[in-house]
């Protein structure tokens, strides 16, 4: 078995205002392209698992199945549990694991699915090497990241292109990739796999709900979780430039005429037979 590999640090860490945004995501609007592919029976593992929302959905999706969820961080899972628990849902369990190298025999599941992680993983073709490694011959390799450079949004915002600038040299700083989205194919075949459609899906966000939500979580995400530390940290941002950003988030928040779009690329690979 490859050696566990690590190299990249998580930017965003566990604070509430990270949660609130992870805790919204489902099958339906973070895993659409693999649903089409799931059938009753199959055996799944969730990569990046983190509170469980979208590792609960695909077990509801696969009833005499089973999914394993896992994730680097061992104290998120007691969140995601209770999320299956909470459910009522038998088919699921959770474990610590590194998707650099991940503790279960070859040809171990049929689909082997992974939401907004390759993008803060040291080594995302080995991560993706060993996720077909687990995955059957004939079985699906699932990923999807957001791509940061491709954002977009109305009004223009001084605030805001601090914010993205500001953001993508420090998920680099910490061994990510902030725009992976666009590079999923890239690492798909250069994982080895031959068969792969790639396609891409957005979030929107702009009723004065979706904008009140978007730019909070963003403005208290900015001040107050890991990502500030880090961007603190690494010599990156002051606290009053952190502070600034936040405001201007708040303040695009306030726009009736706001709008903001996320895109995401998509992989869903097929190991050969």
């Amino acid at each position: 078995m490859p050696k566990a590999q690590e190299t990249a640090v998580y930017t965003h860490g566990h604070h509430e205002s990270v949660l609130r945004s992870h805790t919204w995501r489902t099958a339906a609007n973070s895993a659409a392209y693999l649903i089409g592919s799931l059938k009753p029976h199959m055996k799944v593992l969730d990569v990046g698992c983190g509170p469980g929302t979208i590792t609960a959905d695909l077990a509801a999706l696969v009833p005499e199945g089973h999914v394993t969820g896992v994730d680097h961080a061992a104290g998120i899972l007691d969140r995601a549990r209770a999320t299956a628990a909470e459910r009522g849902l038998r088919n699921v369990d959770f474990a610590v694991a590194d998707v650099h190298a991940l503790g279960y025999p070859d040809d171990t599941f049929c689909v082997v699915h992974a939401h907004q992680v390759l993008q803060h993983v040291g080594d995302p073709v080995q991560a993706l090497r060993e996720m077909r490694r687990v995955t059957k011959p004939g079985g699906f390799v699932a990923v999807r990241d957001s791509d940061y450079a491709a954002m977009t949004w109305y009004p223009e915002s001084a605030g805001l292109d601090g914010w993205l600038d500001l953001y993508r040299r420090v998920a680099r700083a910490n061994g990510g990739e902030p725009d992976a989205g666009r590079r999923l194919k890239a690492w798909a075949l250069a994982a080895g796999f031959t068969d792969v459609t790639a396609t891409s899906a957005t979030w929107t966000f702009s009723t004065p709900e979706e904008r009140q939500w978007w730019s909070g979580l963003w403005a208290d995400r900015t001040v107050a979780s890991a990502y500030a530390g880090r961007a603190t940290g690494g010599g990156h941002a002051t606290p009053d430039e952190l502070a600034a950003v936040a405001e201007a988030w708040r303040e695009w928040g306030r726009r009736e005429d706001a709008w903001f779009a996320v895109l995401h690329g998509e992989v869903l690979c097929r190991k050969n037979t």
